[in-house]
């Protein structure tokens, strides 16, 4: 087996992790007796990348070894079904998360599940981006696997044959990326490292969970009113950097609709007294902000339609695909808008960083990497999950933002305060599910992407959920019952809620796609 080929295997820098990470916990203790701890850090970080490597050809080896013997003599069926590195990270993950519902102090903290999984999930992207570059840059992108030429029309089997449909996926994935330009090529090498970055931004702006709540943040700086005039700029500059992440594949209509929207916004936060503005004269001019709060709605329900539009024409003329792509996102746009209103000043980065988090991931790293529906299905549920818990919200009902029902409304009204209120909390998952249905809409080729990906979206949050009424069955006479595991069932109960109408958007948008005009 060559050298080569563990160190580019996803196990080799998770465990080089890991080992890094005890070393320093271990050696930065007050009692540090590990053996290690007396030689240098250059020669501590050697013998890892050796226990690594060694560790990662040992796995590698083992598989192999037991398909030879196993298939001794005999001429079985190939089987063109691998589980990728990645594949197995996501299964370990979901896996990982369910089993962590039964401890209430990781209901507590599960903001922190999440940000680890995301976090993770970006340095696997980064070791593989990497190593289809690496590959590409080569003569031969097989990594130095050989194989003697066989009969024609031959079938590989055993674990030749995995080897070798591991290394037609590897080679085409290697020729993808050699096919990109100077400039796409560092936009992809950069883009999950600036994922990575953003996401640890975030986390700095809003505490959030039982151990970080009352924590100093960077939102609670923003909302002081002595940082007003900050975050009046800060503010600002989001409503812009959101119209420009929207507006390149909006109609001229629904541009127009979208800048005219976000400038009620920010006259909205301006009459309620979170921002400054330069008409503002003093408190006196503070009120609720109704009239501009309907002034945003009018143009959130005029997106929409139009969206709506373009789908049903889409249907009826020969406009098909390109109408039906528009319209899909316009009607994110929407979403988009009706989020920026509902957010509070400071969230507004948030909104930000996940529109500026689905385009790099889509542009740079899903379509130059070929990846398959369910993991893109996976990831853009991994990333609504932490994009829910980083605009402060946890499994504590006292995170739920109450006031985003009153936008607009003179008094209380039910049914759209409870609308807006739910929209305001789960406003990640949906931006993320309504991206999904946009991107598999305009880049896949395959008629049941759609269909498969609704599947995969509900098995992936109805496991948690299943799981969830088991454990929370089993321990009903907790000490943490109705502090800890009650509130988090409501949570579930509400997402499964907001699962199944995505899951109806989706089948919906899957019938339109197969209708013919």
């Amino acid at each position: 087996m060559p050298l080569s080929s563990p160190l580019f295997s996803l196990l080799f820098y998770l465990t080089l992790l890991v080992l890094s990470a005890v070393h320093v916990v271990v050696c930065t203790s007050t009692e540090s007796a590990c053996y290690f701890c007396s030689v240098s850090w250059l020669a501590a970080g050697g013998a890892m990348l050796l226990m690594s490597a060694l560790l990662c050809a040992l796995v590698s080896a083992l598989p192999k070894t037991v398909v030879g013997v196993k298939h001794v003599g005999k001429s079985p069926a190939p089987s063109s079904s691998r589980w990728s590195e990645l594949d197995l990270l996501i299964l370990l993950g979901t896996t990982g998360h369910v089993l962590s519902l039964g401890a209430s102090s990781f209901i507590e903290e599960e903001h922190q599940t999440w940000y680890f999984l995301v976090s993770t999930l970006c340095l696997a992207l980064c070791q593989e981006v990497y190593r289809n570059h690496f590959l590409s840059s080569d003569g031969d992108p097989r990594g130095g696997l050989h194989t003697e030429p066989g009969p024609e029309g031959a079938t590989p089997v055993g674990a030749k044959g995995c080897a070798l449909l591991e290394d037609d996926r590897t080679r085409a994935a290697a020729s993808a990326f050699k096919r990109l330009g100077g400039t796409d090529q560092r936009m992809v090498l950069a883009s999950p490292w600036a994922v990575l970055c953003c996401c640890r931004l975030l986390r700095a702006l809003n505490q959030t969970g039982v151990q970080g709540a009352h924590r100093p943040d960077l939102g609670h700086w923003l909302t002081s009113s002595d940082h007003k005039a900050a975050l009046s700029v800060l503010a600002a500059l989001s409503l812009l950097a959101v119209f420009l992440l929207v507006q390149r594949r909006c109609s001229p209509m629904s541009k127009v609709a979208l800048a005219l929207g976000l400038l009620g916004v920010y006259c909205y936060r301006a009459a309620i007294g979170n921002v400054m503005s330069p008409w503002q004269r003093g408190n006196s001019d503070i009120s609720k902000g109704i009239v501009e709060a309907r002034f945003v709605y009018v143009f959130v329900l005029g997106i929409l339609f139009t969206g709506t539009k373009d789908l049903l024409r889409s249907q009826v003329s020969a406009a098909g695909v390109p109408a039906r792509t528009v319209g899909l996102w316009e009607i994110h746009s929407g979403l988009v808008l009706l989020a920026a209103l509902l957010l509070r000043p400071h969230n507004l980065p948030v909104l930000v960083s996940s529109l500026l988090v689905q385009t790099l991931m889509a542009k740079c790293v899903w379509k130059p990497l070929n990846h398959g529906v369910a993991e893109v299905t996976v990831m853009h549920y991994w990333f609504g999950q932490a994009f829910f818990y980083f605009q402060g919200n946890s499994n504590n009902i006292a995170t739920v933002d109450v006031s985003a029902g009153f936008v607009g409304l003179e008094h209380y009204v039910e049914v759209p305060a409870a609308f807006l209120t739910t929209f305001a909390t789960y406003v990640g998952p949906i931006l993320w599910a309504s991206h999904l249905v946009n991107y598999l809409s305009s880049e896949s080729s395959s008629h049941s992407a759609l269909r498969r990906a609704c599947f995969c979206y509900a098995l992936i949050c109805s496991i948690p959920v299943s799981v969830y009424i088991i454990l929370v069955t089993s321990l009903r006479y907790h000490l943490f019952i109705w502090s800890v595991f009650s509130p988090k069932l409501l949570y579930e109960g509400m997402h499964l809620f907001i699962t199944a109408a995505l899951c109806i958007f989706f089948t919906a948008m899957d019938q339109t796609k197969l209708t013919k005009p």
